[in-house]
């Protein structure tokens, strides 16, 4: 692995950070809380809208579910890349990840380790977390999965956190 700065192997990646959605609810998309910045759920959205909608185990697949989880993992680098700067992140925390699935649907582990898999990519090491995978109904705009972050971070230049939320 790349001892590279992350935003040094999302470049190498081929990768680029989309713009930070604005919320749609009364909440930001990050807040610092000491070294831990915890990341709000990101869902696949490009231009504010939602690109995807539906069930895993109805229209969705797998790989495509995949997919989109890998793409609110970059969502959630964005807010975390706006924060407090992406370079700052220590390690990967925690990763939640909410698949809409149908009832009889048990492989939401396979569909979050599209975001898992990039974060191993972005972050090496740092990157591999605890992690929660969990089937639900439904979630936000009929959207197909969800992820949420906690990360660590370093101080900034200062010594002390850049933001509390944003």
């Amino acid at each position: 692995m790349s001892t590279a700065s992350p935003s040094t192997r999302l470049a190498e990646l081929g990768l680029k950070l989309p713009s930070v959605s604005p919320s749609k609810g009364s909440y930001v998309p990050a807040v610092l809380s000491g070294d831990l910045l915890f990341v709000s759920g990101q869902i696949p959205m490009t231009d504010g809208e939602v690109v995807v909608t539906g069930r895993v185990g109805d229209r969705i697949t797998v790989e495509a579910a995949a997919a989109l989880a890998r793409q609110c993992a970059l969502s959630a680098l964005a807010a975390v890349n706006v924060t407090v700067g992406l370079d700052r992140v220590v390690r990967v925390v925690k990763m939640v990840g909410y698949v809409s699935s149908t009832p009889d649907f048990t492989s939401q582990a396979d569909v979050v380790n599209g975001a898992s898999d990039l974060l191993f990519e972005v972050f090496g090491e740092a990157g591999r977390h605890a992690r929660s995978s969990i089937g639900v109904a439904v979630l936000p705009f009929d959207t197909t999965v969800e992820i949420e972050l906690t990360v660590q971070v370093a101080p900034g230049p200062t010594g002390e956190p850049s933001s509390t939320a944003r």
